[in-house]
C-alpha cells in the first residue's frame, strides 16, 4: 500500500503544472525580489491591500512567450489611473487547466491559440511609470489564487 502512495505522489509531482519562459532574457523565470517600489510575491503588501500575483522579471520591451499552449480569452486593462496609461494593458489566457491573467504585455492578438513558446505580445515600458522598479510581467490566477506552486 506504501509503494502505491509513494508512486501516486510521484506521478502527481511528475504530472504538475509548470510555467515555460514566459520573458525573453529570463529561461528560469526568474522572479521580482525586493525594490524601492516592493516586493514581487504573491501576498507583498500593497499599501492597504495584499499583491495577488506573481512578478517574473522582464525588461521593458522583451518580448513575452506562451508559457504552455494556451488560448487566448481577450485584452485586459490593468489599471483606471490615465498617468498609467504607457502600461494599461494585458491579456486573459486558459491552458493546462488554469486560468490566468498577463498584466503589462501588449498583446499581439486577443483571440485565438498560441503554441509554447511562441509569441504573445511585448513587455510595456514599466519604467516610464515606475521608475526603477524591477519590470516585471505580473501572473495572476483568475481566481487570484497563488500561482507560486507554477513556478
Amino acid at each position: 500500500m506504501r509503494r502505491l502512495i509513494a508512486a501516486l505522489a510521484l506521478l502527481s509531482v511528475c504530472q504538475a503544472v509548470r510555467f515555460g519562459q514566459l520573458c525573453a532574457g529570463n529561461a528560469n523565470n526568474d522572479r521580482r525580489m525586493s525594490d524601492t517600489w516592493g516586493q514581487g510575491h504573491y501576498g507583498a503588501r500593497r499599501g492597504g491591500r495584499d499583491h495577488k500575483g506573481l512578478d517574473i522579471r522582464c525588461s521593458d520591451g522583451s518580448v513575452v512567450y506562451a508559457p504552455f499552449d494556451v488560448t487566448l480569452n481577450g485584452a485586459l486593462t490593468v489599471y483606471t489611473d490615465p498617468k498609467k496609461a504607457a502600461i494599461n494593458s494585458g491579456i486573459n489566457l486558459a491552458g493546462e487547466g488554469l486560468c490566468f491573467k498577463l498584466f503589462y504585455v501588449r498583446p499581439d492578438r486577443t483571440s485565438g491559440t498560441v503554441t509554447k513558446g511562441n509569441r504573445i505580445g511585448v513587455m510595456l515600458p514599466m519604467q516610464s511609470v515606475y521608475p526603477g522598479i524591477t519590470s516585471h510581467v505580473h501572473v495572476q490566477m483568475c481566481d487570484k489564487s497563488n500561482p507560486t506552486e507554477y513556478f
